[in-house]
Formats: C-alpha cells, sequence, structure tokens
C-alpha cells in the first residue's frame, strides 16, 4: 500500500534523535512503499534547532534532503498558510506560521502530516506518532 506523508519537524527531530518516536517515523520515512515529503520551511526549522543545539546542521539537512522531497515554498501556498493560520489560531493559540506551511502543503497535495506535534492534536490530516 503506498501511503504519502509530509513530515514536520517535530518527527524530523525524534526521527535524528532516535527516539523511540523517531523510530516510528523511521519505519515510515524508510520504507520503499512510502513517498515522503517535507515542506521547505520545515527544513529550516529543523536546522535551526541543530544550530541552537550545538549539532551539525549538515546532518539534519542530509537526512531530509535524502529521505524525502523538498516542496517549495511559493505565493500561492504563502497565502493558503496564512489563511490556515487564522483559522487554527482561533482554538490552538500557540500554532505556528510553520505548522501552517505544513498543513497548506498536506491539503495542496492531498497527504498526511506526519507528526507526534499536539498542536495537531484533532487535525484530521495529521498521523501522530
Amino acid at each position: 500500500m503506498n501511503n504519502s506523508y509530509i513530515v514536520d519537524a517535530y518527527a524530523w527531530i525524534e526521527y535524528l534523535d532516535g527516539s523511540v518516536r523517531g523510530a516510528v517515523v523511521r519505519d515510515i520515512v524508510e520504507d520503499v512503499n512510502n513517498k515522503i515529503y517535507t515542506c521547505a520551511v520545515t527544513v529550516a526549522e529543523v536546522i535551526s534547532k541543530f544550530v541552537r543545539k550545538g549539532y551539525n546542521p549538515e546532518v539534519a539537512f542530509e537526512a531530509i534532503t535524502t529521505n524525502s522531497i523538498v516542496i517549495n515554498v511559493d505565493e500561492k501556498l504563502s497565502r493558503a498558510a496564512g489563511e490556515i493560520h487564522a483559522k487554527v489560531k482561533k482554538r490552538v493559540k500557540d500554532f505556528g506560521l510553520a505548522d501552517a506551511y505544513v498543513l497548506a502543503c498536506a491539503l495542496k497535495y492531498k497527504i498526511k502530516v506526519l507528526t507526534g506535534d499536539p498542536h495537531f492534536k484533532g487535525i484530521p490530516e495529521a498521523v501522530m506518532i
């Protein structure tokens, strides 16, 4: 069965940390039957986290770009992300703009969001790890 997922920063961090949740992400990401995507904004999020922790950002960049197709951001996706951000933020006060970009990508490409981020609880497109 072929499944398509967009992996958010939360899931990539778990994957890169090698945690128990990361093992779930690894099994999905490394399954050749799955199509894996990452939003370009997520790449920035993960790199920022790595730099702040003093880790080598090249490790994260290589893992993401080797194991997924990066979806670039354009004005239409940015508009959709802005609208999603405003809507979701009404009920999830700290829902981030980067999360809105991930959800905008998921909706545009009709794929699931692979995440453990509690901000995505109750969002039908989310697959919680």
